[in-house]
């Protein structure tokens, strides 16, 4: 059975594999549905540090931490309709 996903979440600063190079294996995969697959940056890094590297991942956007809870929606919502 396979799992569709409407829209990611990636962390960048995770443990054994970071968000840059998540999203870009993601958007390796075969499928043409993962290329055009909302990816959204979680960052509590300043984002002028990190925009180049969130662009060249292939993210599609980005949510600076800490973040509120209305910020969040909006920012789903933006990719989901």
């Amino acid at each position: 059975m396979e799992i569709y996903y409407d829209l990611i979440l990636m962390d960048i600063q995770m443990p054994v594999m970071d968000g840059f190079t998540s999203s870009v294996q993601i958007r390796k995969l075969p499928n043409d549905r993962f290329q055009i697959l909302p990816i959204i940056a979680l960052t509590a890094s300043p984002i002028q540090d990190v925009r180049g590297s969130i662009a060249a991942s292939g993210m599609t956007d980005y949510i600076s931490k800490p973040f509120s809870i209305s910020d969040l929606y909006l920012k789903i919502t933006q990719y989901l309709n």
